[in-house]
């Protein structure tokens, strides 16, 4: 389903907020969602959903490519299919999937330097 057709860094809060509708919309169906985004600000689309949808039952799925598709070494596709093979899988949640890997998206960040997605730090902290 189309839905945006434009740069993830210029994303307005009301394009989020379509993505977020439109996701609503869905989740009757019941059926896990694949969202492809630019990888610039999809943590931040994906973490909208986190907030607005905390007891989503379906995997939802946020991935796009470091390489866009029709450029030499695209990681596009690959990224795709693994997202259709995770949602298959995962629990309810969202999930940022790149790489080979599966992400909550609450720890995930872009690394510009290594040109890939890495867990962010999660730190704990306990009372002496």
């Amino acid at each position: 389903m189309p839905l945006l057709n434009k740069d993830s860094l210029e994303m307005t809060d009301t394009d989020r907020a379509l993505v977020l509708a439109t996701v609503r919309g869905l989740l009757n169906e019941n059926a896990p969602i694949i969202i492809t985004h630019g990888t610039d600000t999809m943590v931040q689309t994906g973490l909208l959903l986190q907030r607005s949808l905390p007891d989503v039952k379906v995997p939802i799925v946020v991935t796009g490519a470091m390489a866009p598709l029709g450029f030499e070494g695209s990681d596009g596709l690959q990224n795709l299919t693994e997202s259709l093979f995770a949602v298959r899988l995962l629990p309810g949640g969202v999930y940022v999937v790149m790489h080979n890997q599966v992400f909550p998206v609450d720890r995930v960040r872009k690394d510009r330097e290594l040109g890939r997605f890495v867990s962010r730090r999660v730190l704990v902290f306990t009372r002496i």
